[in-house]
């Protein structure tokens, strides 16, 4: 039997290895894009509960609204004190520790006795929540080779879409079928498993080789960064984003469940496969800024979220249905622009510009709660749907502010390519 020459023995195994490295690859996405999932999958899942919430409560929907939003309150607290502190913090460890201890608050929302305690445990929440998200984004930036990077990016955006459609499914039909304080223990119990999940991958990952950094205070850091007006832009924009995102699918959940539309509320959770083609279309983000730049992309974005807006006030379900796709694709396909920018564009600490970005992003989810609830309640659905036209319209407006040079600064120790891709 003739023996194999290396000439062929060596392509297979380089093709054995290739097998071996994109399988591995994919179960790392896999892992990345769960743990984006379970860390923000309380977010936005009790909006879909929301007119149960009103009727269990007995409140208005503005004053419910806002305490199932205040979970942003504590986000954004938390994401600025994570970026304060984020070079004394264990990456692998933080996340593991911000899973477990969400849980907490998660289960206890099931026995809340009254509006204020549930809104102090949905802060609690935001806390939690945030950490997880910070430290994972840190984790990811500063563990993954350039390589590597964009996949696991595109990943973990994919999961915290993911968390938005299936979220809302399960909390839908979870409080349908087995009632509210249920609904909360099996969310509790999806935190824990994200803590174990964590221990069990990335907490037991060997730590990559540490990189070069300049040391620098963080408040001198946070000064440079909002020194910088594009990155003022950035951070702007980031609370318009989630201004318009919260004020529509916070209210919209009322709005469907009255007349004439009256859906039932498992038929409400059925609703929210509307967010499905965004898992698909905000992984284009990247490419899209490669393609025609940042400014435009963004007006790309902002602009289907636009065209969504009249269709979100007409009395027939399948244009809500079409507005909402639409609102839900430009808003996350902006997010993800803008996130990346502000990342690019930080010359100096990367992880206290995220964590800034990040403190706007959920304040003007809570504001946009606070303001458009009052709206909504007073005024109704189109008004309120003009005000969120209005933070989309100033969202435009300082995009035009988003410039880039050629000789942006790297960070010490980071080649330009690594920069783009993280």
């Amino acid at each position: 039997m003739a023996e194999t020459s290396t000439a062929e023995v060596l392509p297979m195994m380089a093709a054995t290895e290739a097998g071996h490295k994109a399988r591995g690859a994919l179960l790392r996405e896999l892992v990345i894009g769960l743990t984006a999932f379970l860390t923000v999958v309380d977010l936005f899942a009790t909006q879909a509960i929301l007119p149960s919430l009103v009727q269990h409560y007995q409140v208005t929907p503005a004053a419910m609204g806002f305490a199932v939003n205040a979970s942003t309150m504590g986000m954004a607290v938390s994401g600025l004190a994570v970026a304060l502190f984020s070079k004394r913090l264990d990456r692998r460890l933080g996340i593991l520790v911000s899973l477990a201890l969400l849980a907490i608050p998660t289960a206890l929302l099931a026995v809340a006795p009254g509006l204020g305690t549930f809104t102090l445990l949905r802060i609690a929440q935001g806390v939690f929540m945030a950490s997880a998200f910070t430290l994972t984004l840190a984790y990811l930036g500063e563990e993954y080779t350039a390589a590597d990077a964009a996949g696991a990016f595109a990943a973990y955006i994919t999961g915290n879409v993911a968390s938005n459609l299936v979220g809302r499914l399960m909390s839908a039909a979870f409080a349908d079928h087995l009632g509210l304080a249920a609904n909360f223990y099996i969310f509790a119990a999806l935190n824990l498993a994200g803590a174990f999940m964590i221990y069990f991958t990335v907490h037991r990952a060997p730590p990559m080789p540490a990189k070069a950094t300049v040391q620098a205070a963080p408040l001198a850091t946070w000064a440079l960064h909002l020194k910088s007006p594009p990155l003022r832009a950035g951070f702007g924009i980031g609370f318009c984003i989630l201004f318009a995102f919260i004020g529509t699918f916070t209210f919209v959940n009322i709005v469907l469940t009255r007349e004439p539309l009256s859906l039932g509320f498992m038929q409400l959770g059925f609703v929210y496969f509307v967010f499905l083609p965004s898992i698909f279309t905000t992984p284009l983000a990247g490419r899209t800024v490669r393609l025609v730049g940042t400014k435009q992309a963004l007006w790309i974005g902002l602009t289907i979220a636009g065209v969504a807006l009249p269709l979100l006030v007409t009395p027939y379900l399948i244009a809500v249905l079409v507005g909402m796709v639409l609102m839900g694709v430009g808003t996350f396909f902006a997010q993800a622009t803008a996130t990346g920018f502000v990342s690019r564009s930080a010359t100096g600490d990367r992880g206290a510009a995220s964590g800034i970005y990040l403190a706007c992003y959920f304040l003007g989810g809570l504001i946009g709660t606070a303001v458009l609830g009052q709206v909504f309640d007073r005024f109704g659905w189109p008004a309120t749907v003009v005000g969120i036209a209005m933070s989309l319209g100033l969202a435009a407006a300082l995009a035009a502010r988003l410039t880039t040079t050629p000789d942006t600064v790297f960070p010490p120790g980071l080649a330009a390519d690594q920069f783009w891709s993280r």
